[in-house]
């Protein structure tokens, strides 16, 4: 890739796709393609093709998906699956057919079984079922690297994918209904402070453990990848450590200076037990996460007062 490769990054208004454009501005990339929703409807095949027709993008990177937390996946599982395979069957094929040099997908950790031992290599993805509260999005992660896997392999085209842990940043979704576990926390704990409630409810025990990697350095990995990776084999993007969300909550209620209780609705699932990912082969890529979670936290919590709060 060189800085006037034409690059389509799909889903640049996401959280990730946002976040994946500042790093190849930064970086010098001067020939960025991006297309809102209302400009091309991703889940629409013969509007995908046309578009590929047209601009003969040299590298893509997908970042456009359907995402959501537990509740989120729950509710809507087939709009989950459907979604997905639409959006990443269309740009898939389209970048075969139109010649596209690089083409990197971003699934999931949630790709791997529920019971997989930890840390999560990426040789143990298929020794089991995924967590049954994701396991449509799952599933349609699981069909698009394995759709790339085939392509790589039958047509000897650089067309491979990433598996990132869960991420969280500037930019982040902060609805209460469809928002991951840092932007609903950072939600509901500022909003209870405000209200002056005396106790935030919190699904789950609290006991589950995840790991988190700010959007930053997931654009970093991203962008590293494309550059200098060229294997079909899918990898792990994450920091190689975990915490419970009892002590995350704790942590977001202490950066926000709240004093109420936060309660743990035992009732509610807690999702995975655990999800850690073993990012060596990554590493050995030459590839490390810098910021550090904190931090990353008081960026994220900054972000949402100026551009959620102060609207």
């Amino acid at each position: 890739m060189n800085k006037t490769s034409k690059i389509y990054v799909a889903g640049h208004r996401g959280l990730v796709g946002s976040a994946i454009v500042r790093k190849l501005k930064a970086e010098g990339y001067a020939n960025i393609l991006t297309r809102t929703r209302q400009e091309l409807d991703l889940t629409n095949q013969v509007d995908v093709r046309e578009f590929f027709a047209n601009e003969q993008p040299e590298y893509v990177i997908d970042s456009a998906a359907k995402v959501g937390g537990i509740k989120a996946n729950m509710t809507y599982p087939a709009e989950f699956m459907y979604e997905n395979l639409q959006i990443q069957n269309n740009l898939i094929w389209s970048a075969k057919e139109y010649g596209v040099k690089k083409f990197l997908f971003l699934g999931s950790s949630c790709i791997y079984p529920r019971d997989v031992e930890q840390p999560m290599r990426e040789e143990s993805f298929s020794t089991g079922a995924p967590e049954p509260t994701n396991e449509a999005y799952a599933y349609a992660k699981i069909a698009g690297m394995k759709l790339c896997e085939y392509i790589n392999t039958e047509y000897g085209l650089d067309f491979t994918s990433c598996m990132p842990t869960n991420i969280y940043g500037e930019n982040d979704n902060f609805d209460l209904e469809t928002s991951h576990v840092i932007p609903s926390l950072i939600r509901r704990i500022h909003e209870a402070k405000a209200a002056n409630n005396s106790e935030v409810v919190i699904w789950g025990t609290g006991a589950s453990r995840r790991e988190f990697l700010h959007v930053d350095d997931l654009a970093s990995a991203i962008v590293w990848l494309v550059e200098n990776y060229k294997d079909k084999q899918f990898l792990n993007i994450g920091t190689g450590e975990d915490i419970s969300i009892r002590e995350l909550a704790l942590k977001i209620k202490d950066l926000i200076g709240y004093n109420g209780d936060l309660v743990f609705d035992t009732t509610k699932p807690d999702g995975m037990p655990k999800k850690l990912l073993d990012v060596s082969k990554l590493h050995k890529t030459g590839w490390r996460h810098d910021i550090n979670f904190d931090e990353g936290l008081k960026r994220t919590y900054d972000w949402y007062l100026a551009n959620i709060v102060a609207r």
